[in-house]
């Protein structure tokens, strides 16, 4: 029975798992509408909400799921990456539980527990891909086992999550501005035809920057000329553009490393569009394909729970050492 942390970013969160696979508790407490006003994160608030919550939001998790620390088996946290004073708050308060009660400490890479929110839906068979699409990353990771990781591509600047905020910001939307977009993209229609961003013939790499300068100025020519581009026209043109770069790739990525099992992890995958393109082409190719309900999707401490204890069968635990590593990299 793993007790999860998570406090990468803007959601306080903390977790019961059992066996790996089993939610017994999953408190999140957002901070979304702390920021909103700002337009995108703020770190220093997001730290100092994170020391706020983080005690009471433990102690609702282990009340929801009817255990005390003393049934807790260890303790997994996000070590990284994320916001360096915001992964600190949840480190320090793991450390802090674990030597308190004498309990193994796990520090969890992010993009893995995204990655094992889909082991909470269905138990993950080898070879398989993940697609990871959020606000900080975009990457395509392949894996032979539990715990092993190889990045075959990542984005070179704007991560998808990231693009569609600064698009959303643009033309007037709220933030976050990914949900808005991707209601809007259902209600238009994709005809204008913005660029795709393949790269070198052989590169498994995303780039996304090129697509936001591009709406940018296409919205820009629009006013020089006194026309106005229907918001909703400017949604559903960026997210099939995107779509398209992303279903291609991982298809490509499929093909070459010749994996049958895909996986989609991350913030953006909770996206209408994406879910129902990429299950679309996998049903066509006879791929088994798992997608997080939305509820795993966007961080929380299960997924964290869930691949802390991957690492807890391995023997893979943490000592008074363990620090917030905004930089981590997945393939360590």
């Amino acid at each position: 029975m793993i007790l999860g942390i998570e406090t990468s970013c803007d959601e306080t969160s903390a977790s019961v798992v059992r066996g790996g696979r089993e939610i017994l508790s999953n408190v999140v407490s957002s901070q979304i509408e702390s920021h909103k006003r700002f337009g995108g994160v703020v770190p220093e608030i997001a730290s100092r909400h994170h020391v706020e919550q983080v005690t009471y939001i433990i102690e609702q998790a282990l009340r929801e799921a009817e255990v005390t620390m003393d049934d807790v088996d260890a303790v997994a946290v996000t070590e990284g990456p994320g916001l360096v004073g915001a992964l600190l708050v949840g480190v320090n308060a793991a450390k802090a539980l674990a030597f308190a009660k004498g309990k193994p400490l796990i520090g969890v890479h992010h993009i893995a527990g995204h990655i094992y929110a889909n082991h909470l839906v269905e138990e993950l068979t080898f070879p398989l891909l993940s697609l990871v699409v959020s606000g900080g990353h975009t990457e395509l990771v392949l894996m032979d086992e539990h715990g092993k990781y190889e990045i075959l591509g990542e984005t070179r600047d704007d991560a998808v999550g990231e693009a569609y905020d600064k698009v959303a910001r643009t033309i007037g939307l709220p933030y976050p501005g990914g949900p808005h977009m991707d209601r809007l993209a259902h209600e238009g229609e994709a005809s204008i035809e913005l660029p795709r961003a393949w790269l070198e013939a052989d590169s498994f790499d995303f780039s996304f920057s090129g697509l936001k300068s591009s709406v940018i100025t296409t919205l820009h020519n629009a006013k020089q000329r006194g026309e106005e581009i229907p918001e909703e026209t400017i949604a559903a043109s960026f997210q099939a553009s995107v779509i398209d770069v992303l279903v291609t790739k991982t298809m490509r990525a499929v093909e070459k490393h010749g994996v049958e099992r895909l996986v989609l992890a991350g913030g953006v995958a909770a996206n209408k569009g994406l879910r129902a393109r990429i299950s679309e082409v996998c049903e066509e190719r006879g791929l088994k394909m798992t997608i997080p309900p939305l509820a795993l999707c966007t961080d929380n401490a299960a997924m964290i729970a869930a691949a802390g204890s991957v690492m807890y069968e391995k023997g893979q635990f943490a000592d008074d050492r363990l620090n917030a590593q905004p930089g981590l990299e997945l393939e360590r």
